[in-house]
């Protein structure tokens, strides 16, 4: 039941991205209660996460993206080269 800080960090990631399961997210939860370095790194995680979706999102707002014609093309390059 115990987690390293390492493997903390690793759900931490996952749970960022909704990929961690329920028994690990129970694992990270009592590890950060017990842990200030992992709860600290949980936190500043969460705000890069936010802030690079705020960007990601306000680049977009921007014509900024690739519209769905140039990520097929470059999709398509790119298989092409592998």
């Amino acid at each position: 039941m115990k987690l390293t800080c390492n493997q903390a960090t690793t759900i931490c990631d996952k749970s960022q991205y909704k990929e961690a399961t329920f028994w690990e997210l129970l694992k990270l939860n009592l590890h950060i209660f017990l842990c200030k370095k992992c709860k600290k790194y949980a936190n500043q995680n969460s705000i890069m996460s936010k802030c690079y979706n705020k960007q990601r999102s306000a680049d977009c707002t921007k014509n900024d993206c690739l519209c769905d014609e140039e990520k097929t093309t470059m999709e398509s390059n790119l298989k092409e080269k592998l």
